[in-house]
């Protein structure tokens, strides 16, 4: 078993003396130089006692994270490997030919940005490429959304729209911004089994309006998906611009090192080599099996401390940039949907997770600080900030905007500790395309160590599947309600699902009908929707 060194040295959380307290943050304090990161979870309630009751826990979570870098199943309810690690690093992967085909695909998608940005690739027209109608959703749309909202300057590369809904509202209003330089977008759809709904009917949507202006979706089309998916076949059938691989053992949450990240990356003249880079350095970084030297294993191991293993706090994400303002929604996904688990790998309901929520400083905190600091004892915070501040914003009238930035942060984080809250801080030098790589690489690893803390499966997802199918469910129901009501009789709510034989389903027939008559669908109502036993529906 792999040996974690601990110390029993380390003082407790302590706010009665500084001086207590400024040697546990010195003691924890974490740092890797080249990266310019700095982690302190001083102010997290993790015991020298508590980090000695986890050491076996951990160094059984180090070689679960070893054996599944080596290719071993971590998601048995698919059969699939989970190989993002490789995609910073393609010689861990246990299969050479692996290897070779995420550098293939690196240098493919390397090239076609460089052909769509230099203008050798054109739109039908022969203009250039003016911008992206990048389609996905969940991690193949919030991934290519932090990348772009964090790291792409003003004037560089193609403008991007994010189609990550299925609102129809919102779809009318991206298309109208969009009007005729739809014809001069280049559209990417994302979608690893090729069968979700979400970007299958936004795909569709993009396809109507861009013929209906004359454009050619086989020539501004690109697909990224698995090999040999529905999406694939179609996108292979119809010869689209390109196709990039997902690969099979990439989960959504965790693809943004994929071509899912990199395409818009290099579409919006993002140094993706550097965020390869910083991932890879943080994955070599969180792989000590040490407590006190693993960033990952701390902030793990904090998280474990904090909801006494039970996930009973939330986690505030308060990020001090701009920048980062995307980055709390894109944890949601990746820290709710990995470890909000009803049954651990034994069966048991354990009925774990961390939600996550928050949005960007000193803005926010005005929204919620309040709460944070008096409210219920129910959270911790990650404080995110950076030293390094734009040189074209001059002091004025003795004021640098930076300094009033930082000196919220340690405002807020004194004043939350002064009330007994519990936070940690992840400081970055400088926020560049290199600092999220190893950003993401860092959560990406706590969470995987967490999961292995509290033994659930972190890689799977049966609560969005089953959401998916009950989603399905409804979508078939609402296609028997109107193939019932298409011979134009009256009928009530209890008659339709009397006739459909789905008297347990009177709740989702009145939504359906609520539906249908609230748009020009050529339903109409006979009652009061405040009495749903008396309204009656009909066709005309």
């Amino acid at each position: 078993m792999t040996s974690v060194s601990m110390a029993t040295d380390l003082p407790d959380l302590d706010r009665s003396s500084a001086g207590a307290q400024w040697s546990r943050f010195c003691d924890l304090l974490w740092h890797h130089d080249p990266l310019g990161l700095w982690v302190d979870v001083s102010r997290m309630a993790l015991t020298a006692a508590e980090m000695q009751n986890l050491q076996a826990p951990l160094a059984q979570a180090f070689e679960a994270m070893e054996a599944l870098e080596k290719g071993a199943i971590a998601n048995p309810d698919e059969g699939r490997q989970v190989g993002h690690y490789w995609l910073r690093q393609p010689d861990l992967a246990p299969d050479r030919s692996v290897a070779e085909h995420i550098a293939a695909e690196v240098r493919r998608l390397q090239s076609f940005g460089h052909d769509v940005l230099g203008g050798t690739l054109t739109a039908p027209g022969g203009q250039p490429f003016s911008d992206v109608l990048w389609i996905g959703i969940g991690g193949s749309g919030l991934g290519p959304m932090l990348m772009i909202r964090s790291l792409q300057e003003n004037r560089s590369g193609l403008t991007f729209h994010f189609l990550d809904n299925v609102d129809p509202a919102g779809m009318s209003r991206l298309f109208d911004a969009l009007g005729e330089r739809l014809l001069t977008t280049l559209v990417v759809v994302v979608s690893k089994s090729g069968g979700t709904p979400e970007p299958h009917l936004g795909m569709l949507q993009a396809r109507e309006r861009l013929q209906r202006l004359g454009g050619q979706w086989n020539r501004q089309a690109v697909a990224i998906t698995m090999r040999d998916s529905q999406l694939d076949r179609t996108a292979a059938a119809e010869t689209w611009l390109n196709r990039f691989d997902m690969f099979d053992w990439v989960g959504g949450r965790t693809s943004i090192t994929s071509a899912v990240g990199l395409l818009p990356a290099v579409l919006a003249g993002i140094d993706a080599d550097a965020f390869l880079q910083g991932a890879a350095v943080m994955d070599t970084a969180t792989r000590r099996p040490d407590l006190r030297s693993n960033p990952a294993a701390l902030m793990a191991a904090s998280w474990y401390a904090a909801g006494e293993g039970r996930g009973c706090r939330d986690m505030v994400v308060l990020p001090y940039r701009d920048r980062l303002e995307v980055f709390s929604r894109y944890l949601q996904q990746l820290v709710m949907e990995s470890l909000g688990k009803r049954l651990d790998r034994q069966g048991r309901v354990v009925n774990q997770g961390i939600a996550v929520y928050g949005n960007k400083g000193s803005t926010d905190q005005h929204a919620y600080v309040q709460q944070l600091r008096d409210g219920i004892d129910n959270f911790f915070v990650t404080f995110i900030e950076v030293l390094e501040d734009p040189t074209d914003i001059p002091c004025l009238d003795g004021a640098l905007p930076g300094d009033y930035l930082d000196g919220f942060l340690q405002g807020t984080r004194a004043a939350l500790f002064e009330g007994g809250r519990q936070s940690m801080t992840l400081t970055l030098r400088r926020f560049d395309a290199r600092a999220l790589g190893a950003l993401i690489a860092l959560f990406e690893r706590a969470v995987g160590l967490y999961g292995e803390l509290i033994d659930v499966n972190a890689y799977h997802q049966p609560g969005v599947e089953a959401g998916k199918k009950a989603a399905a469910q409804v979508l078939e129901l609402q296609g028997q309600v109107e193939a019932l009501l298409a011979d134009g009789r009256e009928r009530s709510i209890e008659e339709i699902a009397a006739d459909l034989n789905r008297s347990e389903d009177c709740e989702s027939i009145f939504f359906i009908l609520r539906h249908l008559c609230g748009n020009p669908r050529g339903y109409s109502s006979n009652g009061s929707w405040n009495d749903p036993r008396g309204l009656r529906v009909r066709r005309g």
